[in-house]
């Protein structure tokens, strides 16, 4: 177990997310879930799971859970084909685009699904280039790799 790890409140569906969030992230999995039963909020049920070897806590809540942009699960994909991936599995079923490679769940958990390209055009040591392609992502919802280059490009 680790030391130190985040904690999520569920207002429901729990299981859910956590069976999604590990079936699309390598080195991911469910870890330990408890049930507590009768007679518990939301028939309590907390588990423990890791994305990509880091671990997490989450339980339902019920009303009193709750998501916020202020907490966002951020990943770095290594092409668009990941991006692309990600972001239909996370925007189903209810999920929620936002901007800038910005999205919800349908849980209402905010993810970053970055390309790894963006990174690495924003630290280009050609400024006005990396300005370029940071202009291109504050248009997009869903990052798309090749708009991003062309931007840099001056394309």
């Amino acid at each position: 177990m680790q030391k130190v790890s985040t904690f999520l409140w569920f207002e429901s569906g729990v299981e859910e997310a956590a069976e999604l969030y590990t079936s699309l992230i390598p080195d991911s999995r469910i870890l330990d879930v408890q049930r507590f039963g009768e007679g518990m909020p939301n028939g309590l049920v907390v588990l423990r799971f890791t994305l990509a070897g880091v671990e997490y806590q989450a339980m339902n809540t019920g009303p009193a859970g709750g998501f916020t942009e202020a907490f966002s699960l951020s990943v770095v994909c290594d092409d668009q084909a990941e991006v692309d991936r990600l972001w239909d599995a996370l925007t189903s079923d209810g999920g929620e685009e936002s901007m800038c490679g910005w999205l919800k769940d349908r849980w209402g958990v905010s993810w970053q699904i970055v390309p790894r390209r963006l990174l690495e055009l924003q630290a280009d040591p050609d400024r006005e280039r990396a300005g370029r392609a940071n202009q291109a992502m504050l248009g997009m919802r869903k990052l798309d790799i090749a708009a991003l280059e062309a931007a840099a490009d001056g394309r």
